[in-house]
């Protein structure tokens, strides 16, 4: 099942508190507080990975508690701190804050790591409240509480080409016939309810390794008022923000009595509509089903439209496989005069703060352990 929304609610864990006690051992007298500090609480981390392509695992398991840090103890033994929680999530994930809707982070590349809720401070022991006028402090602290927050996770799948089009313009059938991409095909609109990717391979007669390999994204089909909440409505849209190119699909065969200009024209009203960064991408246009057209009046008619907007246009059939090869390559062609975009930098501030972490506490190793058999164990005592 493909998921690309989600909602969870994460909980960093609390830091333990500090620890009231004080050193009692014979042969010393006034031994003073030895009071631990509390461990500090575990972070809820999102990291991005290439191997998941969907949201699913967060459908049903929306709430994740990270480990609380544990209490310090007698004898300055400070309390663990806890082990951070991992969420994993697809590349493409862009993560909101659910309550004030602001984005927080966008993970583009694999690895990427943010850290959605911060753990708590351990409190400290009495040991750091000794002053030459209190020499026998019973102050601690208690562990600060770990960050809470909902969350929106919203996929957008990253390829370099998306389909679009009306529902059956031929949008699934051209993807299984140029990649191993195998989506449903049926003679029904809306055939398509998820989006698929496939791997294309721009120069299949080149060394393995060596050619041209391009993404492409086989969207849900479109309607008039899709940005609106028609059809599909705006649920699939999203995922054209992230192609680099284009490929608007029209169905120009004998059975469509359809203007295919007009067609076009909604299409990329739509398109518009819904994002003013979706309407400036390059776009090349693709009259589909060319074994079943006779009259070519409305090809004709889609390549003068296309020229004079200077826009590529490619007549292809995925049945036969007339047109396929002159369409991937220039696909692949246009790729090549568009940038990649950069992937961003990961913000060194949603990483985990290790400097906040306290550090285990120094033990004097010049000096042999007291005997047990002639002393008697240390106690502690903890409010």
């Amino acid at each position: 099942m493909f998921v690309d929304e989600a909602k969870i609610w994460v909980k960093a864990g609390d830091g333990g508190d500090g620890c009231v006690a004080f050193r009692r051992e014979k042969y010393v007298p006034r031994g003073g507080p030895a009071g631990g500090d509390g461990g500090n609480g575990a972070d809820v981390i999102l990291e991005s990975s290439i191997h998941d392509n969907t949201l699913l695992r967060y459908r049903y398991n929306r709430e994740f508690k990270a480990e609380r840090g544990r209490h310090g103890e007698g004898s300055n033994c400070h309390g663990r701190s806890g082990v951070d929680t991992i969420l994993k999530v697809p590349v493409g994930t862009v993560v909101f804050d659910q309550e004030t809707g602001e984005q927080l982070f966008d993970f583009t590349v694999a690895g990427q790591q943010y850290r959605a809720a911060r753990g708590g401070h351990g409190g400290r022991g009495n040991s750091h409240f000794t002053k030459p006028w209190h020499q026998a402090p019973r102050e601690h602290e208690d562990g600060k509480p770990g960050e809470e927050r909902r969350l929106r996770l919203e996929l957008k799948l990253l390829a370099d080409v998306g389909l679009v089009g009306f529902p059956n313009a031929g949008k699934s059938t051209l993807i299984s016939r140029i990649s191993a991409a195998r989506p449903k095909i049926a003679a029904y609109p809306f055939t398509t309810l998820e989006p698929h990717l496939g791997v294309v391979s721009a120069d299949p007669v080149s060394v393995p390794g060596e050619g041209r390999t391009f993404v492409v994204a086989d969207l849900p089909g479109l309607i008039e008022g899709a940005h609106e909440g028609a059809g599909l409505g705006i649920r699939f849209l999203k995922h054209v923000e992230r192609t680099r190119l284009i490929a608007h699909l029209v169905d120009t065969s004998d059975a469509n009595p359809n203007d295919p200009i007009e067609e076009f024209k909604i299409i990329e009203n739509e398109l518009r509509s819904f994002s003013e960064e979706i309407a400036a991408k390059p776009v090349l246009v693709v009259a589909t089903k060319l074994d079943a057209t006779v009259d070519r009046a409305h090809i004709d008619e889609l390549r003068k439209y296309a020229e004079k907007r200077g826009l590529p246009f490619y007549a292809i059939s995925s049945a036969s496989g007339e047109g396929i090869q002159d369409l991937v390559r220039g696909m692949a062609d246009m790729l090549d005069k568009i940038p990649k975009p950069a992937p961003a930098e990961i913000d060194p501030g949603s990483l985990p703060d290790m400097s906040s972490v306290t550090p285990a506490p120094e033990f004097e190793t010049d000096k042999a352990p007291p005997d047990p058999e002639l002393h008697p164990e240390t106690s502690g005592e903890k409010n």
